[in-house]
């Protein structure tokens, strides 16, 4: 089967997005000198919106209409991060992952003008960030530390701390090298730390479930690895039904020998409660994995603690 001549690729249109999309772009040059790509950029709810993202359906907020440029076939292919899309429902009808690239950096890195590290902030130093499941975590270690709500791209997030808005950031790694703004990191943090969010690091590439011309020829830039650690982590966040006020973390880690580990936590807001699994598996399907982890949590008193937050 010959592949298509033009790939019109849809993202988001902030600059980490876009420099998402010229990895794909990279990739799929390598891998098919042939074939031209375009890129077809969108403003999605979530980049417009700068307030609680619960106010604006927060799940979806960074994929809908990505989605929906897709489906009304303004574009071929579309880039999502996988911790943006939700996974407590299936994808939009008619669409399919056709790939999922090697996993990048899936550590958060804290950013300090003065240069000191987590352990070292004093007292009262804000942290800017409205991400749960950072508050909890700092929460729970590090309770001498104040969080300010701050969103927008790692750009404007940059701009913000400059401003005087907070004393210090915590972005994720990965998304600070696609910018070119790894100069400002001060210290990466261990996931022991800071337990990185579902789907940390994974590009997955998406198309409609029709075009097989094209799903064949995006899927020669899947790996594996990355496609079985998406696929153990998405079905433990659909088996837990989270929402998108639930502080959740977790990773899976594909190993030598084709074994599977997945560690999982669930917090309350406040980081007083701490719900912790981690599970080991042979070649196992990932799916079952997720399962299991999540019905350990779930026995550990997950369900209540995630219906008890507002959302």
């Amino acid at each position: 089967m010959s592949a298509p001549e033009l790939i019109r690729i849809v993202s988001r249109d902030s600059p980490m997005a876009l420099a998402q999309v010229e990895r794909v772009r990279t990739e799929l040059a390598a891998l098919h000198p042939g074939i031209r790509t375009t890129v077809v950029p969108v403003k999605t709810t979530g980049d417009k919106w700068m307030g609680d993202l619960s106010l604006v359906e927060g799940k979806g907020a960074f994929t809908k209409e990505v989605d929906a440029a897709l489906l009304a076939g303004e574009a071929d292919l579309a880039v999502h991060c996988v911790k943006d899309v939700p996974a407590d429902r299936p994808l939009p009808a008619g669409t399919v992952f056709a790939a999922f690239l090697a996993r990048d950096d899936i550590r958060d890195a804290l950013i300090h003008p003065g240069g000191l590290t987590l352990d070292e902030l004093p007292p009262g130093t804000r942290i800017g960030t409205s991400s749960v499941r950072r508050i909890a975590q700092l929460a729970a270690a590090h309770p001498h530390l104040e969080c300010v709500p701050m969103r927008g791209n790692a750009n404007r997030r940059l701009e913000k701390l400059a401003a005087g808005e907070a004393d210090a950031l915590l972005l994720a790694a990965a998304g600070l090298e696609r910018i070119g703004r790894t100069d400002v990191i001060t210290e990466i943090l261990s996931t022991d730390v800071m337990c990185p969010p579902i789907g940390a690091g994974i590009l997955a590439l998406q198309c409609r479930e029709g075009d097989t011309e094209l799903i064949d020829t995006i899927s020669g830039l899947g790996d594996p690895d990355a496609h079985r650690e998406a696929s153990a982590e998405r079905m433990f966040l659909h088996v837990l039904q989270g929402h998108c006020n639930s502080p959740i973390a977790g990773f899976a880690r594909a190993e030598r020998g084709g074994g599977l580990s997945l560690r999982a936590c669930v917090f309350t807001p406040d980081g007083k409660t701490i719900l912790n699994a981690h599970e080991w598996a042979g070649p196992l399907d990932p799916a079952t994995l997720g399962t299991s982890v999540a019905v350990a949590l779930l026995r550990q008193g997950a369900r209540e603690l995630i219906d008890s937050i507002a959302h």
